[in-house]
């Protein structure tokens, strides 16, 4: 289905072609600078990651009659050798699981293409390791349209991953139906020195306060932003070299918050000095954010949230364990990005493996990792707290802390892993030694810190808005 194709309305779309396409879908209806492309719905590709293809060769004529299209739209082609069309493949559940499923960027370069210059070089390396490692290396020989249906199938199979199994577990998802795959027209971060890729929030996901704020890199692709490969840039210093694209990006965003009537993550590409937005989604937030949000959206008048509504918003989350304030009078042996807010303490370990065994004997433990992947999910979702030595606030480790609800810290230079520990600030930590962290500064400490819980003014104001919605409920019954 292409990105304009009609659907009765966002829940229909989502039900269709998973949260993903549903979000390109409706981006594209509000005319914002969407990359073309097509969505292989969540039927087909459940029935694609169960070896059951369509019959008759159906989908493959379907992706042969999409793929036409777009070329047609780009005016590419696939695997040209001089400008060729690139696309990316990449999944899309009803649910949000961002990073728990394979994606391939880049496909469509061909050794041809790569002789006419460094971009050129840089764009078939990516691809080469990428589909390798996900696809099949054998397959790096083949043309780009048997590739491309053989990555749509790798991507829609992702779904029965372990990592993506755990993920669901441990966030309450259902493992039924599975996901849709998007098929996009690339654009390119790592063009030049206008380029750049970035994911911005329409508030931010740790405090909830009103945004835009969000993560920068230049002359990169998104993998290296949202796994966390480099420490970004915040998204302000966007405005220093590029203050047109700036004002552009942060009414966008403003104008997707309106439509979707929430926090909203954005991910998107500058190419040449041209802005691109890639993804939409409802933004992960921390408990404290989720409360800010859902009142302040009351009170925003692009938004206006019913009292309802909001009280709906945070569901259960208005229950949630106030968040631990650290007295003053520690000093921290580092501090990075803070993260997702709360104060952490346990065994420190590198590996998620070392988290689930402590885990399992009764232990608290802070994961320590160089960056987190999705490989690591089984560890985080016992881990007490996360700490990395790069990344950014939007990066992969970042976003799954918030949310499972787990203090973080990100992007802290002074973290080096080593053989069965880590250095922190110059101090050597082996495995097992206790330290904390507060994801509410950034700052990680030797041993354990004490903290009190103090209470959040935005949750006790929803409360008294559920209390009063539960007086007037008993009053009319």
């Amino acid at each position: 289905m292409y990105f304009d194709h009609p659907h009765a309305d966002a829940d229909a779309a989502r039900a269709q072609v998973g949260g993903k396409g549903a979000g390109l879908w409706r981006m594209t209806t509000l005319g914002l600078p969407v990359p073309p492309g097509f969505t292989v719905p969540v039927s087909v590709a459940a029935r694609l990651a169960a070896g059951d293809a369509p019959p008759d060769g159906a989908f493959d004529a379907a992706v042969d009659a999409a793929l036409a299209r777009l070329e047609a739209t780009t005016g590419r082609r696939l695997g040209d050798p001089h400008d060729p069309l690139l696309v990316s493949i990449r999944s899309g559940a009803a649910a949000s699981m961002p990073g728990m499923m394979d994606t391939v960027l880049n496909l469509g370069a061909t050794p041809a293409w790569a002789a006419t210059g460094p971009f050129a070089q840089d764009c078939l390396a990516r691809f080469e390791r990428q589909f390798a490692a996900l696809v099949s290396p054998a397959l790096l020989t083949a043309p780009p349209t048997t590739q491309l249906a053989a990555a749509i199938r790798a991507v829609a199979a992702s779904w029965g991953s372990a990592r993506a199994r755990a993920y669901r577990d441990r966030s309450r998802i259902s493992h039924d139906g599975g996901t849709a795959v998007t098929v996009q027209a690339m654009v390119f971060g790592n063009r030049d020195d206008a380029s750049a890729t970035g994911v911005a929030f329409s508030r931010c996901p740790t405090t909830g306060v009103a945004g835009p704020v969000g993560d920068l890199l230049w002359q990169a692709q998104g993998e290296e932003l949202v796994a966390g490969l480099r420490t970004p840039e915040p998204l302000e210093r966007l405005g220093d070299r590029l203050p047109e694209v700036a004002a552009a990006l942060a009414q966008m965003i403003a104008t997707l918050e309106a439509e979707w009537r929430d926090l909203v993550d954005v991910e998107f590409t500058i190419e040449s000095g041209r802005l691109w937005i890639l993804q939409v989604r409802t933004g992960k937030r921390s408990a404290g954010a989720a409360a800010r949000i859902a009142v302040e959206l009351t009170r925003t008048p692009a938004v206006r949230l019913t009292r309802a509504e909001a009280l709906a918003l945070i569901g259960d989350r208005i229950d949630a364990v106030p968040v631990l304030t650290r007295g003053a009078g520690a000093a921290a042996l580092a501090a990075g990005i803070a993260a997702a807010p709360g104060l952490a303490t346990g065994a420190l370990v590198v590996s998620p493996d070392a988290a689930l065994e402590r885990a399992d004997r009764g232990e608290a433990v802070i994961l320590v990792r160089a960056e987190t992947s999705p490989e690591d999910v089984h560890g985080m979702a016992v881990a007490a707290g996360i700490l990395t030595a790069v990344g950014g606030a939007m990066s992969h480790a970042a976003l799954v802390a918030r949310e499972f609800g787990l203090p973080a810290v990100v992007g802290c230079a002074a973290v080096r892993l080593g053989d069965g520990g880590a250095w922190i600030g110059g101090r050597w930590c082996a495995e097992g030694t206790i330290i904390s962290l507060d994801g509410a500064t950034g700052e990680i400490f030797w041993g354990p810190i004490a903290g009190e819980a103090v209470a959040d003014p935005f949750v006790c104001e929803l409360r008294r808005w559920a209390e009063d919605v539960k007086e007037q409920q008993e009053a009319r019954s």
